[in-house]
C-alpha cells in the first residue's frame, strides 16, 4: 500500500467455460441469511507456490523499473498465457508512461459472453510492486530486501487464482480486464497510466475491484474483509447481499488514514466516476511490519488468503453478472 507513512505524519501534524453453478443465493426470502455454500475455487498449494516465488530474495523487493522487476513480470504472464488468457493490448506489458525506467503493467482480458453486457467491463488487479533494497537505518538485522508478502503480493496472489476460474468456466457476462499494477509504491503510477489509457479508448466501465493486503486475518469475526470508500458507493452492501453472509465490513482506520486514496482503486474513481474500491484485511492492529524487512513469506496465513479468494469469487462473479449496474456510487 502506497505511502502510509506519509499519510501517518500527515495526520499527526494535522491532530497535532460453462460453469458448474455450484454457488447459490436464496430465492425466498425466509432462506436469505444463508450463506453461500463455500466451494473451494482455489487450492491452499497454488496460493503457497505463487506467494513463495513473489516473495524470494532474488527478486530483491520487487522495485518497480529494476531488471528484476522483468522475471516477476514474466512469471505474472505465464499465469495468463497457461491459462489461455490473451493480452489486452498488443502485448501483456503495458509501459508505464509515468515513469522515467521501463516499468510495465501486466494486463489480461476475458471477454464476456452475453452479446449486449460484454461491452461493459470489469476491472480486476492488484499491485505486484514494493519498495525494493533498504538502506542505513530501515536495514533490519543485516536484512535489506522489502520482500512486501503483505504488501501486495498476498493481493497479487489472489488476483492469479480469479483469473484462472475464469479463464476455465468463463462463467462472465462482462468483459474483465485483470491487472498486475506496477509502481503502486512509486505514487499509484501503474493504475494511474491505465486509467488514463482506459478513459482515452472510453471503456466503458462498470466497476473496479482491486486487493491489497490480505496475508493475514483480522482479530474479530464480524468480518472477513474490510472496504476502503466505504461509503462512496453501496458495493459492501451488495458483496453481502450476494454472500448471503456478512462478509464486508467497516473499520475506522480506513478513513482514519484515507485508504481509500491509498491505493490503486483511486485513479479509476477519479477518471471514470464509477465504483472503485479495495478489499484488505490489514487492519494497522494483525500486522506490524509495514515497508519492513520482515514482512516475509514465513507470516503470512495462506489458510487466511485461500479463503478470502474462495468467498470473494462467487461474489465477483454476481457482481459481473448482474443484469443491470446494481453497485453504484451514493
Amino acid at each position: 500500500m502506497k505511502n502510509l507513512s506519509l499519510l501517518f505524519s500527515f495526520l499527526l501534524i494535522a491532530c497535532s467455460g460453462s460453469s458448474p453453478i455450484v454457488s447459490k443465493l436464496p430465492t425466498d426470502n425466509t432462506n436469505q441469511e444463508k450463506a453461500i455454500e463455500t466451494i473451494n475455487f482455489a487450492k491452499q498449494e497454488d496460493v503457497v507456490q505463487t506467494l513463495k516465488f513473489l516473495t524470494l530474495d532474488e527478486n530483491l523487493g520487487r522495485e518497480a523499473g529494476t531488471k528484476q522487476m522483468d522475471n516477476v513480470a514474466a512469471y505474472l504472464e505465464d499465469v495468463f498465457k497457461k491459462n489461455n488468457v490473451p493480452p489486452y493490448f498488443k502485448t501483456y506489458k503495458d509501459t508505464l508512461s509515468n515513469f522515467r525506467w521501463p516499468a510495465y503493467n501486466v494486463v489480461g482480458y476475458i471477454e464476456g459472453n452475453d452479446a449486449k453486457l460484454k461491452n461493459e467491463f470489469v476491472v480486476i488487479g492488484a499491485h505486484y510492486d514494493h519498495i525494493g533494497q533498504l538502506k542505513g537505518d530501515d536495514i533490519v538485522n543485516g536484512d535489506d530486501i522489502a520482500n512486501g508478502a503483505n504488501d501486495n503480493a498476498s493481493g497479487t496472489t489472489a488476483v492469479t487464482e480469479v483469473v484462472k476460474y475464469f479463464a476455465k468456466y468463463k462463467t462472465n457476462k462482462r468483459s474483465i480486464i485483470f491487472v498486475f499494477f506496477s509502481a503502486e509504491e512509486k505514487g499509484l503510477l501503474g493504475s494511474k497510466h491505465l486509467a488514463k489509457k482506459l478513459k482515452e479508448q472510453n471503456l466503458n466501465l462498470y466497476f473496479m475491484f482491486n486487493y491489497e493486503m490480505i496475508g493475514v486475518k483480522m482479530n474479530r469475526e464480524d468480518m472477513l474483509l474490510y472496504i476502503t470508500g466505504f461509503g462512496k458507493s453501496n458495493m459492501a452492501q451488495k458483496m453481502n447481499e450476494y454472500a448471503g453472509e456478512n462478509l464486508i465490513g467497516y473499520i475506522p482506520a480506513e478513513t482514519q488514514y484515507q485508504l481509500f486514496r491509498a491505493s490503486d482503486n483511486y485513479p479509476f474513481y477519479t477518471e471514470f466516476e464509477v465504483p472503485a474500491q479495495t478489499v484488505s484485511t490489514f487492519d494497522f492492529e494483525n500486522f506490524k511490519f509495514y515497508h519492513e524487512p520482515d514482512d516475509e513469506f514465513e507470516l503470512m496465513d495462506t489458510k487466511h488468503m485461500t479463503n478470502v479468494v474462495n468467498k470473494t469469487i462467487p461474489v465477483l462473479e454476481k457482481m459481473i453478472n448482474a443484469s443491470s449496474k446494481e453497485i453504484q456510487l451514493k
